[in-house]
């Protein structure tokens, strides 16, 4: 397996990460822990700053005894020393001396490559390789567009927030505002979004409480500026800004495998933090069980029209859900045709407690029967954490958190790269119920910051996703971000 955290997005996004695109590669380093569970298998691991030893030795600390050597032979690091804004692909294909030597590590072997996303850049890079890419051709990635992600869902029987797709201009704003107001009268306001954005940086709130007139309205959209509208010109969506007593993000993750069958692997509840719920702060799995069934149902139904079209690998929808006298209803919000920042955490489950995902309750089961869940975030911030990997490990050791092979529980640090870059770390935290794996999250938090855990809403636990992570994880970063 070629490991490509490829990461090719719009370059004002990748502006945006800069000096932190290298922590966001090193999320999937965590895959190379699933080479204990395949004794046979071979992993490249392809990124612009090569993992050091105590990073490398601490992952395989998670590994048994007796298999760790075998791992650490088998996993290969492919470093493209690069620190331009630029994707890792588009760095690697910059350097035929290392496609060359990642050819001369595949020949011969039944090989492919998996990567974050897949745009045109990921296909230069398979074609020189020789190998197949396990993503959505690069043809299909507007799918995953605002406009075409609604009508797919549509199509697909999923409910969405009143709106419109393909907005281009001030004045279909002004239409599709006029659309939601008479749909849903008791809307307080709408989001615009960009057709062709991620992690939020597309997406505009206005409250109608702010514009009680329709001039004013008028002034407002104006006021977004003229990139902005310019940007606007290519597409975009008007949704009704949702609203209840209770509000949550959850999201579902599927598989479509080379022959078209397609599996949920997980659901999720994404936490958010900041204005209008906008900041991504982390994740829980599962889902609430009030209505992770619903989202496996939509899931699987996209995911069956995406088959039907091409699409391949790694899949997510996005939800908001709202709760009125103590019922919850789910809207679709979009559709990723790509990893995103609730993989790896899904990824260090599997690796870490072999079971499997049960399609009817939801969960992940071990063979004893037992569940496990988990709390992520990869968002963990505070400037004077720089350089400091070996003392936060510390923290978390000492504390008696660490994971633990043998039961199946504790919490495991990530992206400890980040912590040189801007003293950003990332903390996934398995336990035997939600609860259990939140009361270990908030100790291993306290035990790293030496005070008590802080709140979602603080600067500190999301940096301005994934997240696409940063803070607006490529994911989810509102509940109608992403």
């Amino acid at each position: 397996m070629v490991v490509l955290p490829s990461y090719s997005v719009d370059h004002t996004l990748l502006e945006h990460f800069g000096p932190r695109l290298p922590a966001l590669e090193h999320r999937q380093l965590l895959s190379m822990l699933s080479l204990a569970r395949r004794p046979a298998a071979e992993m490249i691991f392809v990124t612009a700053e090569r993992p050091t030893q105590r990073v490398m030795d601490y992952h395989l600390s998670f590994v048994e005894d007796a298999l760790r050597d075998g791992v650490r032979a088998r996993f290969h690091v492919v470093a493209v020393p690069d620190d331009t804004a630029r994707s890792i692909t588009a760095k690697l294909l910059d350097r035929p001396d290392l496609l060359a030597t990642i050819r001369s590590m595949t020949r011969g072997r039944l090989a492919f490559i998996e990567p974050w996303n897949v745009t045109d850049l990921e296909v230069q890079v398979a074609q020189r390789l020789g190998l197949p890419l396990n993503g959505t051709p690069a043809t299909l990635w507007p799918l995953g567009f605002k406009s075409s992600g609604r009508r797919l869902m549509r199509e697909a029987g999923v409910p969405l927030p009143g709106g419109r797709e393909d907005v281009h201009s001030v004045d279909d704003v002004l239409a599709a505002v006029e659309h939601v107001r008479q749909e849903r009268p008791d809307a307080e306001g709408v989001v615009v979004k960009l057709d062709d954005s991620a992690s939020g940086l597309g997406n505009r709130v206005i409250e109608f409480a702010d514009v009680p007139s329709p001039p004013m309205l008028r002034a407002a959209v104006e006021s977004l500026g003229p990139d902005y509208l310019a940007d606007l010109a290519s597409g975009g969506v008007v949704e009704e800004l949702l609203a209840g007593e209770e509000l949550a993000s959850p999201s579902v993750q599927g598989e479509i495998t080379p022959d078209g069958r397609v599996a949920v692997v997980s659901t999720h509840e994404q936490i958010h933090s900041g204005t209008h719920r906008q900041v991504y702060a982390g994740c829980r799995f599962p889902a609430r069980r009030d209505y992770r069934g619903d989202l496996a149902v939509y899931g699987t139904s996209v995911g069956q029209l995406l088959a039907d079209r091409g699409a391949l690998g790694r899949f997510s929808v996005d939800f908001a859900a709202t709760r009125a006298s103590s019922r919850w209803r789910v809207h679709g919000l979009e559709i990723n045709l790509r990893k995103s920042g609730t993989s790896h955490p899904l990824s260090l489950l599997h690796n870490l407690t072999p079971g499997h995902y049960d399609d009817v309750a939801g969960t992940w089961s071990l063979p004893d029967g037992s569940r496990r869940c988990y709390r992520s975030t990869d968002n963990l911030l505070d400037p004077l954490w720089r350089g400091r990997e070996r003392d936060l490990m510390d923290a978390v050791d000492h504390a008696g958190l660490t994971f633990d092979r043998g039961h199946g529980v504790g919490a495991v640090l990530h992206m400890l790269n980040g912590l040189r870059i801007a003293g950003v770390v990332g903390l996934t935290t398995i336990g035997r119920s939600p609860d259990d794996a939140q009361r270990r999250y908030e100790a291993a938090v306290a035990a790293i910051t030496g005070r008590g855990p802080p709140d979602p809403g603080e600067a500190r636990s999301g940096g301005a996703s994934g997240s696409m992570s940063d803070g607006r994880d490529d994911a989810c970063t509102g509940a109608h971000a992403h």
